[in-house]
């Protein structure tokens, strides 16, 4: 007998006892130990009679997991919505002065400079407003005005989604959303701020009555043309109170509040196309609502408007024009809009010296003839730059409500010999010195261009000038010499550098390289100007000019600080040899601004530019590494010779800008230290620029005698006058680019250097007439035309 038993179980089951039946669970012992077991289809015995659990795949862990974990999210979530919209109380609007009034100051951040707009707003009842007009509005911004909570939950998503992924801001807020975001938050971007605009659409939705909302709605969007509001916007597009508003003046007003800058028909064609095809959709959208019949949508048109002046209310005076510009940096850069700036309750900081302001004002009224003469009057630009690219003093005119274009900032002028330092600069980089010598003889016969014609190079007044050194031919101005010195660059060097400076390849001009464009055919802004002397003053480092400093808001919820980037566009050493070289023109007694801008009584470098026929007149100079200053002036609208403007015999840069930019610099740098003039090095070829492409190739180089030598040669024939040198042709001059012409604007094929962008691009359409054709006329700089 063994320890193992058979044995049956009192309900007939077979069962096996002690360890082993425990150890085989499902087996039965018979008769001595046998194997035995279940009979088919019978349950099993014992402990031996429990099924094992069926294993689910890891794909089906996965799946019920995670759905089991966003359901949890989703709860988390809804429960902290719940929080936050028991926590949102509903703010007190915004009141009038602090939402609808932005100051700008000058760098003291305290002494205010201009202010954007006043208040334009006269608050009606909804019962004032046409119904057809309010389903208008319904029909362009929310069609389930009156059926919805508040909130568009799809609209919300989709701007939600633009804003975390960096997109285009996106519309889809309810009417709701728009009052409160405009009457109780910011214009700002953030989800932070979504939120809390959706929480409070909820809660004013619950506690006024959709009346309520869409009349205090009208009564707050921005129109356009300083409206807010439907009323003003009634009087300022179309001169009549608002209950006089008819179904096509509705439609406009309701399509305009999307973008008043892209839909108003005073910026033209293409806003006026817009703002039809946006019409188009409102009143397409009144009849799908049954808001109008077919009929009555037959009748709708284009409305016309009202003249309006945008400087109506801008501020008067020289100030004007900086407040105007400032207003462009803010949309340009800052990517604020009209409505933000207007109404945003912004401080903003200017970089604006008011001392220095003050003294460009005060030079510019001393050396300017306050009489013109018969024909137009004189226009001068000047800016003030510091080394990081910080403007610290702008004129771009007398009185921007009678002259819109800003001669600082807007205005293109034609270089003239300015463009000598960019020739100067390609000089040094391909490996010549100061002392690298040129024949400044006269005239300088280049070979026929496509009219068949030969064309001569003159010295101003027929001036004969022996060989030069580089530095002796910047100081007096020679054109041969500098025409001989580009025609050993090789075609497009001069352009390739003042770009490299700081000149925008997108100026008149810098896409048409050619022998002679070293005599300042192109023409660039005043900014540019100053700016492209910037980088040299800097030691080589060019920085963006900007205007603004700090913005920061009343409501304490807009901050910004201007932030400053360098790049080392020239080297060192190179911009140390330059600066050196450029002083010729203030302290050579032959100097071309000797008598004038040679009179700061501190070390300076800068140079003189006059185009042909008098059209434009310039004199760019700094203090090194510490402030730069470019004055450029031109007559009536580009096309009048500042010497007839003024009954001159000529006008040089030399000499009344000159003036202007000297005693600027007398009033500006008073009390502060005197710079002293870098160290100069020998330095190797270091050429780091390409040429623009040739367009059109005019003029083949002749043969020039350069000598590198220590031995500074002097002139056959000098003079002691403070005018620039200047060119004769024998062939008419080229159509000279208008101060204030850019009707087309060109880029470069190639890869030059990052141009400069300026704070203020735009640049009005004026008249662009050429020259008359003349024998050798009197004239300064004359560009020729081959």
């Amino acid at each position: 007998m063994t320890d193992e038993q058979d044995g049956v179980a009192p309900n007939g089951d077979r069962h096996t006892g002690g360890a082993r039946s425990a150890r085989l669970p499902g087996r039965a012992a018979a008769g001595g130990g046998s194997r035995g077991g279940t009979t088919r289809g019978g349950k099993r015995g014992g402990n031996g009679g429990r099924r094992r659990k069926k294993e689910h795949g890891l794909a089906y862990k996965v799946f019920w997991r995670t759905v089991l974990g966003l359901a949890g999210l989703c709860l988390i979530g809804l429960i902290a919505l719940v929080i936050i919209y028991l926590r949102t109380p509903i703010p007190p609007a915004h009141a009038d002065s602090s939402k609808q009034v932005s100051i700008v100051y000058y760098s003291d951040g305290k002494t205010e400079l201009g202010r954007f707009s006043t208040v334009n707003r006269e608050d009606v009842k909804l019962d004032k407003v046409p119904k057809q007009v309010r389903y208008e509005f319904l029909s362009a911004e929310d069609r389930d005005f009156y059926k919805n909570s508040g909130v568009s939950v799809s609209g919300t998503l989709r701007a939600m989604w633009s804003t975390l992924s960096g997109g285009q801001e996106q519309g889809g807020s309810t009417i709701t959303q728009q009052y409160v975001k405009n009457n109780f938050l910011t214009q700002d971007r953030s989800v932070k701020r979504k939120v809390k605009e959706i929480m409070i659409a909820l809660k004013v939705d619950r506690k006024l009555s959709k009346d309520d909302i869409l009349e205090a709605y009208l009564n707050n969007i921005y129109f356009g043309r300083g409206a807010y509001g439907i009323q003003a916007a009634s009087q300022a597009y179309f001169g009549v109170d608002v209950d006089k508003l008819d179904a096509s003046q509705g439609a406009f007003l309701a399509s305009v509040i999307n973008a008043p800058g892209l839909y108003d028909p005073q910026y033209g064609k293409a806003a006026e196309d817009r703002a039809n095809a946006r019409m188009t959709y409102v009143l397409d959208g009144m009849v799908k609502e049954g808001w109008m019949t077919k009929a009555q949508r037959a009748k709708a048109h284009m409305p016309k408007f009202k003249k309006y002046d945008p400087h109506a209310q801008q501020v008067s005076g020289p100030s004007g024009y900086i407040v105007d510009d400032v207003r462009k940096e803010l949309e340009k850069k800052l990517k604020l809009k009209p409505e933000d700036i207007d109404r945003g309750g912004l401080r903003i900081t200017t970089t604006i010296d008011k001392k220095s302001q003050k003294a460009a004002v005060a030079a510019v009224h001393k050396n300017v003839p306050t009489q013109t003469a018969r024909l137009e009057a004189l226009h001068t630009g000047l800016i003030a730059e510091k080394p990081d690219g910080a403007i610290v003093a702008m004129y771009g005119g007398e009185d921007i409500t009678k002259s819109a274009v800003n001669a600082a900032t807007a205005a293109h002028l034609q270089g003239g010999s300015t463009f000598k330092a960019y020739g100067l600069a390609a000089a040094l980089q391909d490996g010549m010195t100061m002392e690298t010598k040129f024949s400044g003889s006269s005239p300088l016969l280049l070979d026929k261009g496509p009219g068949g014609k030969p064309t001569k190079i003159y010295n101003d007044g027929h001036e004969q000038f022996g060989m030069l050194t580089l530095q002796r031919a910047f100081a007096v101005s020679s054109n041969t010499a500098f025409v001989r010195l580009n025609q050993a660059l090789g075609t497009g060097k001069t352009l390739a550098a003042a770009q490299q400076l700081g000149i925008p390849a997108s100026a008149p001009g810098m896409d048409q390289p050619s022998t002679t464009d070293i005599l300042g055919s192109a023409a660039p802004s005043v900014v540019d100007v100053a700016n492209s002397f910037n980088t040299i003053s800097a030691e080589g480092k060019k920085a963006d000019p900007y205007l603004i400093k700090k913005v920061t808001s009343v409501a304490g919820d807009y901050s910004y600080d201007a932030h400053v980037d360098t790049k080392q566009a020239i080297s060192k050493d190179i911009a140390a040899n330059l600066v050196n070289g450029m002083t010729g023109p203030l302290k050579d007694s032959d100097g071309t601004a000797h008598r004038t801008a040679g009179q700061l009584k501190r070390p300076a470098a800068g140079k003189t530019g006059t185009s042909s026929f008098y059209k434009s007149a310039w004199f760019t100079g700094f203090t090194p590494d510490q402030l730069t200053a470019s004055v450029g002036m031109y007559a009536g609208d580009g096309t009048v010779g500042l010497d007839k403007a003024t009954h001159n015999e000529d006008f040089y840069g030399g000499d009344t800008p000159a003036l202007i930019w000297k005693d600027f610099m007398q009033a500006a740098l008073k009390g502060e230290k005197v710079a002293k003039l870098p160290k100069t090095k020998h330095v190797k070829q270091t050429t780091t620029y390409s040429p623009p492409p040739v367009t059109t190739q005019t003029q083949a180089p002749t043969s020039t005698s350069e000598t590198p030598s220590s031995t500074s040669s002097s002139s056959t024939s000098s003079t002691t006058s403070s005018s620039t040198s200047s060119t004769s042709s024998t062939t008419s001059s080229t159509s000279e680019p208008s101060p204030t012409s850019t009707t087309t604007t060109t880029t470069t094929t190639s890869e030059p250097p990052t141009p400069t962008s300026t704070p203020s691009p735009t640049r009005p359409t004026l008249p662009n007439t050429p020259p008359p054709a003349r024998g050798e006329p009197r004239q300064s700089e004359p560009q020729p035309t081959p």
